[in-house]
Parts: C-alpha cells; structure tokens; sequence
C-alpha cells in the first residue's frame, strides 16, 4: 500500500463547482485512517487552498504555490522556497516588457494591479481544469476570491518587491495572445533559477527551481520516513508534472489533456467523476 497520496486541487480534487466531492473527501478520509499521509499540492497560496479545503471538511498538510510555502495539518511553515530578489525583477521586466499581465504571490496573500485581468486570469484556470463547465459559474468563482479578501488590489509591486518583509513565491502570468506567451516562456527559460510550468492553457507559472511540487513533495516524504517508490501523485496539468516523474505511481485525471496523461502510469476517472476517490480506493 502506498504510505503517501498527493493531490492536486484545481481540475483533480476539485470538481466544476470548484467544490470537494462526499465522495472525495470520504476516500481521503478512509486513507487518513488507514495511515497514509495525504497531502495537497497546489499552485493556489496557502489562503485560497485553505478556504477552500475548510469548506470541503478536509484537514491535511498543504503544498502551495507549487511548493514555495509548505504547510503542516495545523497551518504552521514546515518550508519556503521564496523566488530570490534579483530573479523576480528580472522575471518582472521580461513580462513587462511583452506587455504581460501578471499576479505576485507572496508570503503575505496574493497581490494584483488589475482586478479585472485577474478575474480573467483565474476564470482560464478554472476553465482549464473544467472545459464544460458554464462560464457564469467560473466567473462567479474567479470573484470570490476578492469578495472573501483572498486577493489584494496595489498600484505598484515595486513596492511589494523593495519591502524585506514580503516574501516573493510565485508570478502568474496570463496571455490570450499564445504567440507573446511562447515568447514571454522562452525568455524567461534563459534564467536556470526560475522553474516555468503551467496551470491553465494562457498561464505561465514562474517560481524558484526549488519552489516546484515535485521538488516540494520529495522534501516532505523524506522529513516522514516515506519513499517516493511509496507515494502516489494525482493531477491534471503542467504543473504537475515535476511530481509525476518522482513518484511510485502517477494518476492523471480523466480531463487532463492527451499529453498529460501520457506522462502518467494510469487515468482516473474526471474530476466530475470523483477520480480522485477512484485512485485512491483502487490502491488502499
């Protein structure tokens, strides 16, 4: 039996409703029981995981932000992986530059420039991990974020990059235009200190090399006692994919893209189809 299950929230342990299913949460709990170590992994920040996850009745250790802040069951750091100062200012001027919009992540919330491009932003993410589901609703999601103060409105981030007190985790970056996205990705891959992957089909995730789920889940199996050959990862999408190659067994969702699921060793069943308690039950 596998010792520890990582899961994915956005397209994976979250259905269209962007709402955790009594049948995913029952498998998570049977495992819990059983005593595997359960754990999410996520490219949410720790507020916008947590409330969901709260909602859901489900308590467990968080990887967020794809693994630059990592949380223990009780919402104590267990580890930061913060993007270094000289890396994020590069990174900013390259999507300034292309004209690229994008949010920071920090150890203090989320922080936006544009309330209505980061509606965009999300509402894409959620899209992404749910292709059928009716806009209204994603859009309705996306505004929750703002209206339960998980998101932060400033005019300016140099002013969150120059504060010692603000700990940079992640930029996302959002482009409808797939040809400034390809060119905001290559230049950004010219830095080997970033780690560039992606939640969403007009997304692009930058965050520390050491600040990716894989590298986050490694860490957090070895400080327990657990072999990755003993962990099992499910997921949907790019950002996933670092966990997919470290793990024992990788589990794709049934409404993960073709070349997703080819990276994985079995598909579970769609997020609109509890796969998460389909892989987690066929393994307990």
């Amino acid at each position: 039996m596998f010792k520890c299950i990582a899961i994915d929230m956005d397209g994976t342990l979250l259905n269209s409703n962007q709402q955790i299913s009594a049948e995913n949460k029952a498998a998570i709990e049977k495992a819990q029981k059983q005593g595997v170590e359960v754990v999410v992994a996520t490219g949410r920040s720790y507020e916008e995981a947590i409330f969901v996850l709260n909602e859901g009745g489900i308590e467990c250790p968080i990887i967020c932000a794809n693994g630059a802040d990592v949380r223990s069951k009780d919402g104590s750091l267990i580890a930061t992986n913060p993007l270094p100062n000289e890396l994020v200012e590069k990174a900013a001027t390259i999507l300034r530059d292309l004209g690229i919009y994008f949010e920071v992540y920090t150890n203090k919330g989320t922080y936006t420039n544009n309330e209505a491009k980061a509606i965009s932003a999300i509402v894409d993410i959620f899209a992404s991990a749910n292709p059928e589901a009716p806009m209204e609703m994603l859009l309705e999601g996306a505004k929750k974020r703002f209206s339960k103060g998980l998101v932060h409105i400033v005019d300016d981030y140099d002013t969150l990059f120059a504060d010692d007190e603000h700990q940079i985790y992640k930029l996302l970056a959002f482009s409808l235009d797939e040809a400034e996205q390809a060119s905001g990705k290559e230049a950004l891959q010219a830095f080997p200190g970033l780690a560039i992957s992606s939640s969403g089909h007009l997304n692009i995730e930058i965050s520390s090399v050491d600040a990716q789920k894989g590298v986050a889940l490694e860490a957090f199996v070895k400080a327990r006692g657990i072999e990755l050959s003993e962990t099992m990862a499910i997921g949907d999408n790019g950002n996933d994919l670092s966990m997919f190659a470290r793990v024992g067994r990788a589990v794709a969702m049934g409404n993960a893209g073709f070349e997703i699921q080819m990276e994985c060793d079995v598909v579970t069943g769609t997020n609109d189809e509890h796969g998460v308690a389909q892989a987690i039950l066929e393994v307990l």
